[in-house]
């Protein structure tokens, strides 16, 4: 087990919380942080925006990523998603072991 961080945006802290939940519920997170009031500024169907979005940061392990992937494609309401995975190279022994026990196995 690699313990993995995703970094997903969303367009509110209500979304970020729907994902956050859909993905603890579905055993694909042990835990999901919501960071509200981002603002954010991107390249858009050939157009800069700016936007408030919120921050969701998931632990998960590597091997449930596509999975999340898949689960937040389904309940998000952007076209393109913002995910990326982060391997988690170290840290609290009995955090990273609660991750591993608290997600699908």
């Amino acid at each position: 087990m690699t313990p993995t961080m995703l970094y997903v945006t969303a367009g509110s802290e209500a979304e970020a919380k729907t994902v956050a939940r859909a993905l603890v519920e579905s055993r694909l997170a042990a835990c999901a942080n919501v960071i509200p009031g981002m603002a954010s500024l991107y390249w858009w169907e050939g157009a800069v925006h700016e936007e408030s979005e919120a921050v969701l940061i998931v632990k998960t392990r590597d091997d449930l990523v596509e999975r999340a992937v898949a689960k937040i494609k389904e309940v998000h309401s952007y076209d393109c998603p913002c995910v990326v995975a982060l391997p988690i190279a170290g840290g609290n022994p009995d955090f990273l072991n609660w991750i591993d026990k608290e997600t699908t196995q």
